[in-house]
């Protein structure tokens, strides 16, 4: 694969050349020359966009595919093209199929599924066997199959004792646990976040509380057995001051917060509108003010779409009746510009790395090419016509967003 990008502006803060606007040959899947004018010799494919800007290649730590199983939501083919479309070049998706990837040979179909794909598809394998939170899956086999962490997805771990004995017996292989934050004896049969808003609409609320309360009980756990402990998606202020005392501590826990999160609160749910029906529930706006400083100040390690693609059956159906979920690796880009400058937003669409074992690709010659291509600039009302999932559950329908991503250069493929 050989290209030659003209006129691009290099938003990489680990690279001598951020801040700058240059071109890029690409040969062979590598960086091979950057500079400020580079002549199409060899009569390459040339890449000029307008506003273009590049970037290291964006990573979400949770994405849902559905096959196996629920194909008719997505196909890990569609979802890999979406996710390269959206910008993504690295994607965690979750286990949460049918069957649920709770062995080292589904961990070994994903891998064969999503081979010779330009978005790298890291596997996640539950941590308990199809996910019914009583006995510990094959943790060790799946991570010598290829599995980078283990969570039940939007499943809590309801027996501490479990979760001590996970986290005692993956820290033995360096292994990631993930504990969904919630506790279910006080979510009850919460559907949105208990507040003025759900008593008005005559919604059961599901309170901070319960979060709040699982979040203490894993950090103490944490605290107890060691190990490595990743805490997805956050949505209270609780959990980030909860989280920034287990860090002072210097415990070994991660978490993240899903971009909607960040963006919306339970004041969209005035007219039932089912798109809004997510877990972690939307919250107040006191909770989202405090998540996106966590964002800021670092405690929140990294953000996630937590893209979850829903049929219309799933959602065109009374409020308490529909499924949790949206899509979001679409609405990604342009929904954290509405908080935060370009640069900020780049930052935090390539953090979280490292977490999961995926190496860095700095912007250098040399170096692997593991692009995004995007407009930071274009302002757009975000419709179906954005959507490339096979599901169209997005909660950002009818918003207004920023920035436009064009596509990816990666594992020697273009697409855009």
């Amino acid at each position: 694969m050989n290209v030659l990008i003209k006129s691009a502006t290099i938003i990489d803060s680990k690279s001598d050349y951020h801040n700058t606007t240059q071109d890029l040959l690409i040969e062979k899947g590598k960086i091979s020359k950057i500079g400020k004018s580079i002549k199409n010799t060899n009569n390459y494919k040339e890449i000029n966009l307008e506003n273009l800007h590049i970037s290291q290649g964006w990573f979400d730590s949770s994405v849902c595919f559905g096959e196996p199983g629920f194909e008719d939501r997505e196909t890990i083919e569609n979802g890999l093209k979406t996710a390269a479309k959206s910008g993504f070049t690295t994607v965690t998706m979750q286990a949460n199929t049918q069957p649920i990837i709770d062995s080292n040979s589904a961990i070994a179909f994903i891998k064969m599924k999503a081979q010779n794909n330009a978005v790298n598809l890291l596997p996640m394998g539950a941590l308990t066997r199809n996910s019914d939170g009583v006995d510990l899956a094959e943790l060790f086999d799946m991570k010598s199959a290829g599995a980078v962490a283990f969570s039940d997805y939007k499943k809590p771990i309801t027996n501490p004792n479990l979760l001590k004995i996970a986290l005692q017996y993956a820290s033995n292989f360096n292994g990631l646990v993930c504990s969904f934050p919630q506790e279910n004896r006080i979510s009850g049969q919460g559907v949105m976040n208990e507040n003025i808003t759900s008593t008005t609409l005559g919604l059961k609320g599901n309170p901070s509380l319960a979060e709040a309360l699982q979040v203490a009980r894993d950090l103490y756990l944490l605290e107890y057995t060691g190990g490595k402990l990743h805490i997805p998606t956050i949505s209270t202020a609780e959990s980030v001051a909860l989280i920034r005392n287990a860090k002072q501590k210097k415990l070994d826990v991660s978490c993240s917060v899903a971009i909607h999160n960040l963006c919306l609160t339970d004041k969209e749910l005035e007219d039932f509108d089912t798109h809004y029906k997510v877990l972690p529930p939307l919250r107040t706006q006191n909770d989202v003010e405090a998540l996106i400083e966590g964002v800021k100040d670092g405690t929140i390690d990294m953000v996630t779409s937590d893209h979850n693609p829903i049929t219309i059956e799933g959602k065109k159906v009374e409020f308490d009746y529909a499924d949790y979920g949206t899509i979001g690796l679409e609405s990604a880009f342009g929904a954290l510009q509405t908080l935060f400058s370009t640069k900020k937003t780049i930052q935090l669409l390539t953090r979280g790395k490292a977490r999961f074992n995926v190496e860095p690709s700095i912007i250098a010659e040399g170096n692997i090419a593991d692009l995004t291509l995007f407009n930071p600039d274009k302002k757009y009302t975000f419709t179906t016509k954005n959507i490339h999932s096979l599901s169209k559950n997005s909660l950002f329908l009818n918003k207004q967003l920023q920035g436009e991503a064009y596509g990816v250069i990666a594992n020697k493929k273009i697409i855009l």
